[in-house]
Formats: structure tokens, sequence, C-alpha cells
């Protein structure tokens, strides 16, 4: 079998993974503000939450997408400087081509970069899920929160609030001028209004 054609078998259970890992980030997070996120979140949440990571933020989505590139030449990587005792360090690596034939260190080498890789994304989703909760629970303390949406509930009624989280059911915020975390339904909503866009606010 071919080195895409091993990757190409286990993307199932690496995509189970990366569901794991959304649901972890997602809880530590929501943690920190005092809301089990479980409670609020479809099964269509919890099945895009990777992908919602991924895509959260620029500096987030490139870091990740260089960890797969990288992780994806990995082995060949291993293949060419593995005899090197830094790279042994690194990797933790037990054997090299003098100790396997080149078809079984290079799965061995396959293996060494799906198991690197698995640490990189779990310290990556339980990183940013702990300093987002940290930073937004501190601004919630310390009322340093942007208040830049506008809801318009479907009573008519309106308030300026600053948008923590949102998923496909609920909105997360917090009042403008309070220090209590609001949970709405979508559903009550009738728009919201984007009152302070930082991108085309003139300076």
């Amino acid at each position: 079998m071919k080195h895409i054609d091993k990757i190409q078998a286990i993307l199932p259970l690496g995509y189970i993974y990366l569901v794991v890992l959304g649901i972890l980030k997602e809880t530590v997070f929501f943690y920190q503000i005092g809301i089990n996120i479980l409670n609020y979140s479809s099964i269509m949440d919890i099945l895009i939450s990777p992908i919602a990571t991924f895509l959260s933020h620029p500096i987030i989505f490139i870091v990740i997408i260089l960890f797969f590139v990288f992780c994806y030449n990995l082995p060949t990587i291993l293949f060419n400087h593995g005899h090197k005792s830094w790279v042994k360090k690194i990797f933790e690596l037990k054997k090299t081509k003098d100790d396997l034939p080149d078809d079984e260190i290079k799965n061995y080498y396959l293996m060494v970069s799906l198991k690197f890789l698995a640490i990189c994304l779990l310290s990556i989703y339980l990183g940013f899920g702990s300093a987002e909760g940290f930073i937004t629970s501190d601004k919630i303390k310390n009322n340093k929160l942007h208040y830049d949406y506008k809801l318009n509930y479907n009573t008519g009624e309106s308030e300026i609030v600053s948008i923590l989280e949102s998923n496909s059911v609920y909105y997360f915020y917090v009042s403008k001028g309070k220090k209590t975390v609001k949970i709405a339904p979508i559903g009550g909503i009738r728009n919201i209004e984007l009152i302070k866009n930082r991108m085309l606010d003139e300076k």
C-alpha cells in the first residue's frame, strides 16, 4: 500500500480525533465563563467544531495547515535524517534504517509522524481554548469587552451587546454595562446589527 493510501485509510479516525479536540477546546473555553457548552450544542455543532476552530482565526488556520504539511512530509524527512542524534531525540526514534528494511521503517516513520501531529493538534486546540477562555473571562470581569453588536429581538426590544460565541442554536453574549453571560436562542432574535465595524469604519 502506498504512503498516500495509508493516510487515506486512517482519515476517518483522524476526523473523529479532530471532533474530540473540537469538543475539548469548546469545553475548556466555555468552562471559564461558567457554561457547560455540551448542554447547548447540537450534533451538528459537535461535528463541525474542528472546522470551526480551523476557520476561527487566520493565524490558527495557517499554523494548523503548516503542521499538516510538515507532518505529511515528516516520514521522508525522518527517512533521510533519522540517523542524526538530535532528530532521534526530538521525535523519540527507537529505530532507524539500520534496524529495519525500507518498507517497514517507512511505516514506522509514518506512525511517528501521526503521533507528532496528534500531540501538536492537542496542544493547539487546548492552548487556544484555554487562552481564549482566560482572556474572555478577564475582559468580562474588568469590563473590557467591545460592545460591537446590537441584538434586535422578535419582541421589538433591542440591546447593545458583546457576542462571545455562537453556534447553530444559541448566541452567548454580555449586555453593555453588565457582567452576566446571557444565552439566547437564535430563533428569538430578529436580526443583528454590527454597529462598530473596525474593518469598514473610517479612521
